[in-house]
């Protein structure tokens, strides 16, 4: 149950994200995957990151069991706060952001993918938010940048979910490879990023966020207040306590 950071090959690092059994993360998880993404930007060697994950799928979200199971509500903000940092460190990372996608990336995961710079992903690959019947909110601004506007508004209200072939069809996944090939595809766009000057790609990075026509950090802290007002209603917890078959405060 870790996030763990390895140099693949000169000037590639990967991050990689490992909490079994479906890589739901905890809240301490998010403010970890943050600090690795960022502190592999900020070292002058990388050239690229790879973020990608073990186990049967990219992300499941955040861990809606450690929500329920602990009294008050430090980890539901640890996670909300946690959430917007790690999504953040992927967007804001100084250099490009290659997301590997195996199985499932719903949740959190789509935050991680929408504010990444490169997508590949394998064929059994699914994205979604299903949010609506967590009774919360969040991430439809990256969700937005994946798939047009009515697919996104269907997709949120629905908690559907969209194969990885779809979205290559869109152009915001550049590769559907097999599941045994994924890692190799990474590798493919990250050593041609990588053979560059990273002094160029850094600055490149840069502007490319500076022109950027979505205030993504600002639109997704938004969400996350309604998600609050969900959560005063008392709502948000009548969903997951459903999901996690238990009473907020009750342990499993």
């Amino acid at each position: 149950m870790t996030i763990t950071t390895s140099t693949v090959e000169p000037g590639i690092v990967a991050v990689t994200v490992n909490y079994p059994p479906v890589n739901a993360i905890p809240s301490a998880g998010w403010f970890e995957l943050a600090d690795a993404i960022t502190a592999a930007g900020r070292d002058m060697s990388t050239h690229v990151v790879i973020l990608r994950a073990e186990g049967r799928g990219f992300n499941a979200g955040v861990d809606i069991k450690e929500m329920q199971n602990t009294e008050g509500f430090t980890a539901l903000i640890d996670a909300n706060r946690g959430c917007f940092e790690a999504f953040r460190a992927v967007y804001e990372c100084a250099v490009p952001v290659v997301a590997a996608v195996n199985g499932f990336c719903v949740g959190g995961g789509i935050g991680l993918v929408g504010n990444a710079d490169v997508i590949v992903a394998s064929d059994d690959a699914k994205f979604g938010l299903p949010e609506v019947e967590r009774g919360a909110l969040g991430a439809a601004t990256h969700l937005s940048r994946l798939v047009p506007q009515h697919m996104m508004r269907r997709l949120f209200f629905t908690a559907a979910t969209v194969s990885a072939e779809t979205l290559h069809h869109f152009g915001s996944v550049h590769e559907v490879v097999p599941r045994a090939d994924l890692d190799e595809a990474a590798l493919r766009v990250a050593r041609d990023i990588a053979s560059k000057d990273t002094r160029v790609i850094r600055a490149a990075k840069e502007a490319l966020n500076f022109i950027d026509i979505q205030p993504v950090n600002a639109r997704y802290r938004m969400e996350q207040g309604f998600t609050f007002e969900l959560n005063l209603a008392g709502v948000s917890d009548e969903h997951r306590d459903a999901f996690a078959g238990t009473s907020k405060g009750e342990k499993a």
